[in-house]
């Protein structure tokens, strides 16, 4: 492949590849400054001339544009009686929670019936929630391997990290667990990972760079000779979707740097009588939000095809959107013993989780991956360990399925009434998707009843 110079401003001297209409650009392409390298979004440069009309084949094959999975774990669930469907099948009428993502209704499935065999013990199954393995709060309980990491082990060698293990409000809670049973610390510090993503360079350069970052300059600001050669050199579409990227990547620097401290702040003072003094930070929907655009962003540049999310929020008292402070702690208003004053403030929080998940739904479509878009591309599995927390049951657990490349817009019902049909068969489903052969993982029984692929 014929190269060029570095691009003015680039740290590094190293050639990088022409962009031209016979040969594609590198997918490992970045946009380099010093202590920077800006990973690119997939675009059609990128792809082989052949590729870039194919519409089938392997994931995993050569210029094939990636798949990728999100599992998030809610460890408090959601109230079950807003978040079930009455009825089931296509035309089924959504829930009040469900009514909020009715502008996604064909892009998600929601199965109700599901658990996973053998899990008890209340909160500490949430250890469980990607690994099905039984009796978590047994004194004798070893973990066994998740789903991602299962799935880094198999492709974690094509992207720059593996996987990303994740939390908010993390307290050791942990979804990630390798073979042996080790978990893996979840980063909680979105600010961090953004780092470790974007910034790299000596000690001195990155340190530099987090001081520019403080005072508002983004990092673009050090790539924008690059950015604007390439911008130059690509066809339309792949210029919009650099803009579109540039002002994600703008518009996350704002919110990180609005949100910066929150562990270090002062709890709260709230005007009620005897709140439940926090133990974690009380912004927890905007630190949900800060999470799921720091994961779209990693998933447009392909630097990691496997994220996990635990949402740990024993503890914590919630400042709604609206500025609303709640009077009492989101764990104990999951143990609400049917008391009104608690259902609807637990309400409350349930649906600020759905329109969490709506943005992001909406975010990931509005980014293009040639005639599809990143949403048709990455799985993601919302749900809980919990059916309901106010009884501690591990059975009938929320779960909801979006994206991917399959047949969604359906509730799928497997015997809500015994709430035993096994989560891991969505997993297979899953496995197979993303490309890899795999016939089982944990208790599963086969693929996910009622869930069929869509395209390649």
């Amino acid at each position: 492949m014929k190269t060029s110079p570095a691009l003015p401003g680039s740290a590094s001297s190293a050639s990088v590849p022409y962009i031209t209409t016979r040969h594609a650009m590198s997918r490992r392409r970045f946009l380099q400054g010093a202590g920077i390298a800006l990973s690119l979004p997939l675009l059609d440069a990128m792809l082989p001339p052949f590729a870039r009309a194919a519409t089938t084949g392997s994931p995993l094959a050569p210029g094939a544009k990636p798949r990728r999975m999100f599992g998030i774990c809610n460890n408090l669930g959601l109230r079950p009686d807003l978040f079930f469907p009455k009825d089931s099948g296509a035309g089924y009428t959504p829930s009040p929670y469900l009514q909020l993502l009715q502008e996604h209704r064909n892009d998600f499935t929601v199965f109700s019936g599901v658990s996973h065999p053998n899990v008890d013990g209340g909160h500490p199954s949430d250890i469980s929630f990607l690994t099905a393995a039984p009796h978590p709060a047994s004194s004798s309980f070893r973990n066994t391997l998740s789903l991602d990491q299962h799935i880094a082990e198999r492709i974690g060698t094509l992207t720059r990290f593996p996987s990303l293990t994740l939390a908010v409000n993390g307290g050791g809670r942990a979804l990630s667990w390798t073979g042996t049973g080790v978990a893996i610390p979840p980063e909680q510090s979105a600010a961090e990972v953004f780092n470790q993503l974007f910034l790299q360079g000596t000690p001195e350069q990155v340190a530099t760079q987090i001081r520019k970052l403080d005072t508002g300059r983004s990092i673009l600001d050090a790539v924008a000779d690059q950015a604007k050669e390439l911008q130059r050199n690509v066809g339309e579409r792949d210029r919009s979707r650099l803009e579109q990227y540039f002002t994600s990547v703008r518009d996350l620097e704002h919110r990180l740097q609005e949100s910066k401290g929150w562990e270090s702040r002062p709890k709260p003072v709230v005007s009620v009588a005897a709140p439940t003094d926090p133990t974690s930070p009380a912004q927890y929907m905007a630190k949900v939000e800060v999470m799921y655009d720091l994961v779209r962003l990693a998933f447009e540049t392909d630097s990691t095809r496997a994220v996990t999310l635990m949402l740990n929020s024993v503890g914590t008292p919630v400042i709604t959107d609206t500025g609303t402070v709640l009077t009492d702690s989101y764990h104990n208003l999951s143990h609400h013993g049917k008391a009104d004053e608690k259902l609807s403030q637990l309400k409350i929080i349930d649906e600020g989780h759905m329109k969490k998940l709506a943005k992001l739904f909406a975010d990931l479509k509005a980014v293009r991956e040639g005639e599809e878009t990143l949403l048709d591309r990455t799985m993601i599995l919302y749900g809980s360990n919990l059916g309901d927390a106010n009884a501690h049951s591990t059975t009938n657990i929320p779960a909801l399925f979006a994206g991917g490349g399959f047949r969604h817009g359906q509730h799928v019902s497997l015997d809500p009434a015994g709430g035993i049909y096994p989560l891991p068969n969505l997993f297979v489903s899953m496995l197979q998707r993303m490309g890899l052969e795999d016939q089982k993982f944990a208790s599963s029984t086969g693929v996910m009843k009622g869930l069929d692929f869509k395209g390649a």
